[in-house]
């Protein structure tokens, strides 16, 4: 029993850690289950004792992608501060590289669609992410730095999302050097305090959106 336990354990994240880059890779409709079980060398028989949908797998898939980001993004910073996070994410790398990359840049047309369940562990998933952001803002935890943290991110997604789009790989990489400057004066700028959430209240909203499941 413990083996087989062990084993749908291993095979249930085998499952997701595939599922993560197929959907980014091609789309969350695209990916169908048969392709996705292939890349995980697994029979579909092995999916249901995993998964009651692919609904599902979604929304677990997009919960284990969005804290790797994060994991990832945290090490950046870290290492390098705001800045090498900001030029991190907007990479020739990662623009190359969609399905080992951000999730929102590659996923959030369909999150959008998606149902209730997904929309729900994205805004979980997002939530700490900004408040990490936030974190680094000249304005610490304040409603200031988490506002301004949110445009922050729209910002880097919006750019790689519009430089994957264009077929001319220069005036793609012009897009993201652009990006970079435009990031760096969002992120460095003082702004007034104004109405809305702080970094402490966004990953408190987190946890109790966790909690509550």
């Amino acid at each position: 029993m413990r083996y087989e336990k062990g084993r749908k354990q291993a095979s249930h994240q085998r499952i997701i850690e595939v599922a993560s880059q197929e959907f980014r890779k091609r789309g969350i409709a695209a990916a169908g289950l048969a392709g996705i079980m292939e890349e995980a060398d697994l029979t579909i028989g092995a999916f249901y004792p995993s998964f009651a949908s692919k609904a599902e797998l979604v929304s677990e898939t997009l919960t284990y992608v969005l804290n790797l980001q994060l994991v990832k993004m945290r090490q950046v910073i870290e290492g390098g501060g705001l800045e090498a996070g900001i030029r991190s994410y907007l990479s020739k790398e990662h623009l190359a590289n969609p399905q080992d990359g951000c999730p929102s840049a590659a996923l959030l047309p369909e999150v959008a669609r998606q149902a209730h369940g997904a929309r729900s562990a994205y805004k979980d998933g997002l939530l700490p992410f900004i408040a990490m952001l936030a974190e680094q803002l000249p304005e610490g935890d304040s409603k200031a730095s988490a506002r301004r943290a949110l445009a922050l991110f729209g910002l880097l997604v919006g750019t790689l999302q519009i430089a994957r789009a264009i077929p001319d790989a220069a005036l793609a990489e012009s897009v993201l050097k652009e990006g970079i400057i435009a990031a760096m004066d969002l992120a460095v700028a003082r702004v007034s305090p104004a109405a809305g959430p702080t970094a402490k209240t966004l990953r408190k909203r987190s946890k109790r959106s966790n909690t509550c499941k």
